[in-house]
């Protein structure tokens, strides 16, 4: 992700190690990408590229990322298929709110990326073995989520890592309720009270400490993991988009002039590789798309309106190696 997810075991054919503070990873083109948490496997078979969201994991949800949305313009458009993926997928939804309650500091605000600890990733191995029942992320969400007295897997591993210092106090067994009950009151008078001695209140206000730091599933809701995936793709949009630009922005043409003219998609330092484009005009009785090409990243078109009309001409396309559309305009002016 645009922000990182750091601590990560990662293998390809070649390489194994472990992201880093940034999330990134080593590998060759054409590899597949293995992904574990601790002990924990994440996701196996995930083509290897430049940026591997979440929702790349999975293979049904990969599939679906093909196949564009269209807008009410009539333009074909990634988001639309990302947020209802984002919406929909209970087992995308299931993970991403897991990787975030395993993230050092609970709340992550925007543009810091996840940190998964090696403390963190130590107490989690040593839980799994011990917890009820394989974690599963396919379950409901209801499921996945549980608490109370009869915690989910995933709660059940969470409940049992401490996102402090080895030494904090949070960090240590709680008072029981029978040590609570069998401590003394603290004494009234502030020169009765023994400073080497844990009152009942004492004991008391340990336990709630110990206890309100422990997390769950319920301090990452639904909402919290599909904002996170929503403005980290959506980072990856822009970073793609601002990679490239047409050969103006607005071009000005007097209203004799109906030659054919064109406008092509160029690349920051190398050459445009679409996979496929595709134009319009938002006001066919000014400006007229007469045709576009993939290959030479191009769309020719032409004035057919009167001096003082004007057009939006939207050019939309798709760079190889990546299911994201980029949409640039041309602002057409007749003089």
């Amino acid at each position: 992700m645009p922000a990182g997810i750091s601590g990560l075991t990662y293998s390809t054919a070649s390489r194994n190690g472990t992201t880093d503070a940034n999330g990134r990873f080593n590998y060759y083109p054409g590899e597949r990408l293995s992904l574990r948490v601790g002990n924990l496997q994440l996701a196996d078979g995930v083509p290897a590229r430049s940026i591997v969201t979440p929702l790349e994991f999975f293979p049904d949800v990969r599939t679906a990322l093909e196949i564009p949305g269209t807008t009410d313009e009539g333009l074909q458009n990634h988001r639309l298929t990302e947020q209802q993926l984002i919406q929909d997928e209970v087992t995308l939804i299931n993970m991403t709110r897991f990787l975030l309650a395993l993230n050092w500091s609970l709340n992550l605000s925007s543009g810091q990326g996840i940190d998964i600890r090696e403390r963190v990733i130590t107490q989690l191995n040593a839980a799994l073995p011990d917890l009820d029942a394989p974690i599963d992320f396919n379950v409901p969400e209801s499921d996945f989520a549980q608490g109370g007295n009869s915690p989910s897997p995933a709660n059940q591993l969470l409940q049992s890592i401490c996102f402090y210092p080895a030494d904090d106090e949070l960090c240590e067994d709680p008072p029981t309720e029978e040590e609570i009950a069998n401590a003394d009151p603290r004494p009234e008078e502030e020169e009765d009270r023994d400073e080497d001695v844990e009152y009942r209140e004492d004991l008391q206000s340990k336990r709630d400490r110990i206890l309100n730091a422990v997390r769950s599933l319920e301090d990452v809701d639904v909402e919290n993991a599909e904002g996170y995936l929503t403005r980290e793709l959506d980072t990856i949009t822009t970073r793609l988009a601002n990679r490239y630009y047409l050969d103006d922005y607005v071009a000005e043409f007097p209203a004799s002039d109906t030659a054919i003219k064109t406008v092509r998609v160029r690349k920051i330092a190398d050459q445009p590789q679409l996979d496929t484009i595709e134009a319009i005009s938002t006001r066919d009785q000014d400006v007229v798309v007469h045709s576009f090409d993939w290959q030479s990243a191009s769309v020719e078109y032409f004035v057919a309106g009167e001096s003082g009309g004007e057009s939006e001409l939207l050019v939309n396309f798709r760079p190889e190696g990546t299911y994201r559309w980029v949409k640039k305009q041309l602002r057409v002016l007749i003089q």
